[in-house]
């Protein structure tokens, strides 16, 4: 299969028992199940063309690398059921290695406490339980011991495929949604789009942000929106606990139109700084207020596309780079950490221009 010809959501061949648009075996190679999804759209050709990205003059009058990771630690405060990081130092001494003077460290945290890449098995097609491309995740398949033995689609497959190199694409949805209000009169904390008032951001904002901002999407792009909500989360105010109480997030609108969207404008994967990517709560189609058991573009995206979702990436500085550069467009890279069966992991990206 040529990969720059696959068919729109609506084209898609029929999967056995899932909804249209399933894109389970379109990958699949040799008889092997394919455990990328649409990382795949990152053909050579694509990746040379998003070299041509990294053009700035290098003067060194500015810095032209963005990283997009959130501190480890940056959560302001704790979440039920993912530990804050503990990070333990000791001399080489303590740890009984050796005399000479020098230092060892150890990590323990939750990948998704921070900046992460949610894997395609982090959350499963519901009715069937399935993680991406049909396949059953279970603790014993995880706990393959190396990545050739691995045969469920997380992140470590990365890794023999060169990571992401990609063309990043910024949507500013905060400073957009800011400039429209100011336009509209507004002044003060009314000109101010917060990211905890739960605005669901639709694909025809994208579309219009993306106008703006003088960008156009290619195939095999990375697409990343901002609405601002880790620059809150960070340092968490009395107003940013009081509105957390709603739970309310902004972040795209999950809706089988965003899922028809992100597909037929063949991304390789998306990312944003919001907590899960999608709007909080989640939706039902007559429009009212579902339960998180009930996300959208997760089981969509992740198992039912293969869509890797990057979340709370720290996006502040790329903004306004973007911003100060008028270039909403970037060489991105991404390695994740590699050990076999990770579920997620930091994103360790870059923003080049």
């Amino acid at each position: 299969m040529d990969i720059t010809k696959i068919p729109n959501f609506d084209d898609l061949p029929e999967v056995k028992d899932m909804p249209q648009g399933c894109t389970w075996g379109l990958f699949d190679k040799d008889g092997k199940k394919d455990l990328l999804g649409t990382l795949n759209l990152l053909t050579p050709d694509v990746i040379k063309s998003a070299y041509g990205e990294a053009r700035d003059d290098r003067d060194g009058s500015d810095q032209l690398t963005r990283p997009h990771s959130w501190p480890l630690n940056a959560m302001g405060f704790p979440l039920p059921g993912r530990i804050h990081p503990t990070h333990k130092q000791m001399t080489l001494k303590e740890a009984g290695l050796s005399d000479g003077t020098g230092w060892d460290d150890e990590i323990h945290f939750n990948t998704q406490l921070s900046s992460q890449w949610d894997s395609l098995v982090h959350w499963q097609h519901q009715p069937s339980g399935l993680a991406y491309n049909g396949i059953e995740v279970t603790k014993e398949g995880l706990a393959a011991t190396n990545t050739e033995a691995n045969t469920t689609p997380t992140l470590d497959h990365w890794h023999a495929a060169g990571g992401l190199v990609a063309r990043g694409v910024l949507i500013d949805f905060k400073e957009w949604a800011e400039k429209k209000a100011r336009a509209e009169g507004k002044t003060g904390d009314d000109a101010i789009v917060h990211p905890l008032d739960g605005h669901r951001i639709t694909a025809e904002e994208i579309e219009a942000i993306a106008k703006d901002q003088g960008v156009e999407f290619r195939f095999g792009d990375v697409l990343i929106i901002r609405t601002g909500l880790t620059e809150y989360l960070q340092a968490p105010t009395p107003e940013v606990f009081a509105k957390l109480q709603g739970r309310k997030i902004s972040g795209m609108h999950g809706n089988l139109e965003s899922v028809k969207w992100l597909w037929n404008k063949h991304f390789a994967a998306v990312a944003g700084d919001a907590w899960a990517f999608e709007a909080l709560p989640p939706v039902k189609e007559d429009g009212s207020e579902a339960s998180v058991n009930e996300l959208f573009l997760h089981p969509w995206l992740l198992s039912m596309i293969g869509m890797s979702i990057g979340e709370l990436w720290d996006l502040r500085a790329l903004s306004a780079h973007c911003k100060a550069s008028g270039r909403y467009s970037f060489l991105l890279t991404s390695a994740p950490l590699n050990i076999p069966g990770l579920v997620g992991s930091p994103p360790n990206a870059l923003a080049i221009f």
